[in-house]
């Protein structure tokens, strides 16, 4: 792989998320290719590179397949026992990056 700097900072993660990668992933290449244990202590900061955080993204990810699983199984109460807590788990999860503000105050999870 080809590493890129910009102005001396190590860019390798900016071109991983061109890619469309998610962070996790980012932070495991660089691991294990590039021997670099944190990204922080290479680039100052971490990774950022979407505009919602990526487990609030599998969250909802997970709410839509259990949606879709539902609508071709309308008996199954386990489904919507779980959907009831993982949309609760959203709820916390976007209280809280409202709260430390890497989500707009605006934002809002609808079914």
């Amino acid at each position: 792989m080809k590493n890129i700097t910009v102005g001396g900072r190590y860019d390798h993660e900016g071109c991983q998320a061109k890619k469309g990668q998610v962070l996790s992933q980012i932070g495991v290449v660089l691991r294990d290719q590039q021997g670099i244990p944190l990204v922080k202590s290479v680039t100052d900061n971490k990774i950022v590179c979407r505009e919602i955080m990526e487990d609030l993204y599998f969250l909802i990810n997970e709410t839509v397949a259990i949606r879709k699983h539902l609508e071709r199984n309308k008996k199954d109460k386990d489904s919507l026992f779980r959907i009831i807590l993982v949309e609760s788990r959203i709820r916390r999860v976007a209280c809280y990056y409202k709260q430390t503000k890497k989500l707009p105050p605006a934002w809002k999870f609808i079914r």
